[in-house]
């Protein structure tokens, strides 16, 4: 076999449109192109090289996804010292030799026995050899060739999500980016539209829009507002070809929801609340509540209550539940229904936080007129003193008028009062009262040397109501009356010595004498100290005033006493 025979590849490319015509022409006229120049070129417009030695070709092609009813002529293999007589044998192995493709060991023809997916793989790396049939001896060394699967557009884009959750403030202004959607295309991005994508929106116009080449969703329309409408449902394909006719699409779904923004300010629902609180209520206690309506959710429909005006001010106050969102009125001093029986006060309802942006929506802020009834209670009576201090003097014979305690019924009935005596405290049952007009007797005489001060408490109850009853304290003096002698402290005796004519006893004390009265200092002390009758004429003896109030001496005149 000659040194200067080479093996040449003629290509059949199914691919290409010009390949594809090629290999129809081909396999109609069994051409097989000669190199016996150094550039020829074939019946179809196909230059093949070839070099003094070895393997010269351009790649071979098959297109994917081939249905056919035969197995694909991928290209076919010849050697120039091949004389058809059949003692060369073309031996075909690498990547797919033998399963996916199949070499006719006589003709050199290739085929594809299995359908190829360029996504799976994109291209085969085999090598072709020439051999001596009968020997096995290679008549050429080996050659390297690449069998490259051409790409048909078979794959429809896809998202990388079946679904988008996106946000957006509402009144956003037009075209304010949502989200972007992202698409991908298995084909061959660098060969032919199979791959260039374009978006475009088939539900959710007029609201939204999205960027052809980006994908990127935008506003449409101004001044969206949640409280109308706040969930949005959009539906985004991506086509390939360019978006022309013919190419594949996938779409993908967009729930948009819009964010509330500070935008609506706070309205009560009516003009005047009416309430009623009675006058037995306590500081604190709940007289009613107002709710001012606030479309805005979260932090933007938080609102605040405050009395801005109104005769009530003072008596009555309002807090803020921030859970059910109410202004709670409640009673900050006691009413009375005698004194005043109606109240008004102007509630003011304004936004916690304000969105400077939508300040010319304001103002955030709506007041009210509060009607407040006071209702008329059961009160007790009332005394017209909350104490009373009386006199009565000691002695004084029973039925003596001490004096008076007076209460009323508060209520508009101006109900009979009813007077008792708490025997708890007049155990000894010194005095009585009148029940009808609370005129308090003494029961007995009193002695205010055994008791000065007597305090008692009375009740005054309505008389068709028991239940409902008043106590008040009543402290009674006792005044004195001078219904005591003085007494003299103790027994005296005076001892004196017989006169020496050196040292007279004249005026010389002999005893000392005290006297106590149990009387009031108004009708006891000062004493005044006599000697009695018997002896007030005796010439040997004086008594002395000592200017006290309970003292007395006795003294010795200047005489000669008997002994």
């Amino acid at each position: 076999m000659k040194e200067n025979y080479c093996l040449q590849a003629a290509l059949v490319c199914l691919g290409m449109l010009c390949h594809s015509q090629a290999f129809t022409t081909e396999r109609r006229s069994h051409l097989r192109p000669s190199f016996h120049g150094h550039h020829e070129k074939g019946k179809e417009g196909q230059v093949l090289q070839r070099s003094k030695r070895g393997w010269v070709w351009n790649q071979f092609f098959v297109i994917e996804e081939y249905t056919g009813p035969d197995p694909v002529l991928v290209g076919r293999l010849h050697s120039d010292i091949d004389s058809g007589d059949g003692n060369i044998k073309y031996i075909l192995s690498g990547e797919g030799a033998g399963t996916i493709f199949v070499i006719d060991d006589k003709s050199g023809n290739i085929h594809a026995t299995k359908t190829l997916d360029r996504e799976e793989r994109a291209q085969y790396t085999l090598m072709a050899q020439a051999v001596d049939r009968d020997t096995n001896r290679p008549l050429e060394p080996p050659s390297e060739f690449i069998v490259k699967v051409q790409d048909i557009n078979d794959n429809p884009p896809e998202f990388l999500h079946e679904t988008y959750h996106a946000n957006v403030p509402e009144r956003s202004n037009v075209g304010t980016s949502v989200i972007q959607v992202t698409a991908s295309d298995a084909d061959d991005p660098t060969y032919g539209n199979s791959a260039k994508l374009v978006y475009s929106i088939l539900e959710g116009q007029p609201y939204f829009s999205v960027e052809a080449q980006t994908g990127i969703i935008r506003t449409a329309l101004p001044n969206m507002d949640r409280e109308a409408k706040e969930e949005y449902h959009v539906v985004i394909q991506a086509k390939d070809m360019g978006g022309h006719m013919g190419g594949l699409s996938g779409t993908t779904k967009v729930t948009i929801t819009l964010t509330d923004v500070n935008d609506n300010p706070p309205k009560f629902p009516q003009s005047v609340y009416q309430m009623s609180v009675s006058e037995a209520a306590v500081p604190g206690e709940e007289v009613g509540r107002v709710k001012a309506k606030d479309p805005d959710i979260g932090e933007n429909g938080l609102v605040t209550y405050n009395i801005v005006d109104g005769d009530g001010m003072e008596l009555f106050e309002i807090t803020t539940d921030y859970e059910t969102q109410e202004g709670v009125v409640k009673l900050k001093k006691p009413v009375d229904f005698e004194t005043k029986r109606a109240y008004s006060l102007k509630v003011e309802a304004a936004n916690v936080h304000i969105d400077p942006k939508f300040i010319s929506n304001g103002p955030f802020k709506d007041t009210v007129t509060v009607k407040i009834a006071v209702e008329d209670a059961d009160e007790p009576p009332m005394f017209l003193a909350p104490s009373y201090i009386h006199e009565v003097q000691e002695n004084a014979p029973a039925g003596t008028v001490v004096g008076r305690v007076h209460a009323k019924d508060p209520d508009a009935a101006n109900s009979a009062i009813r007077y008792t005596i708490d025997r708890h405290t007049d155990l000894d049952r010194f005095f009585t009262i009148n029940p009808e007009d609370g005129f308090i007797k003494t029961m007995k005489p009193l002695d205010r040397e055994e008791t000065a001060w007597i305090n008692i408490s009375v009740f005054a109850a309505e008389i068709h109501k028991g239940h409902q009853e008043a106590k008040v304290p009543v402290a009674i003096r006792v005044l004195d009356v001078n219904d005591n002698a003085p007494k003299f402290a103790a027994p005296y005796e005076g001892f004196i010595c017989e006169s020496d004519q050196t040292k007279p006893l004249s005026n010389q004390p002999i005893v000392t004498i005290s006297a106590d009265d149990k009387d009031d200092t108004a009708n006891g002390p000062r004493f005044i100290f006599s000697l009695p009758p018997e002896i007030i004429h005796n010439p040997n003896f004086t008594v002395r005033d000592n200017r006290g109030s309970y003292q007395g001496s006795y003294a010795f005149r200047e005489v000669e006493m008997e002994t």
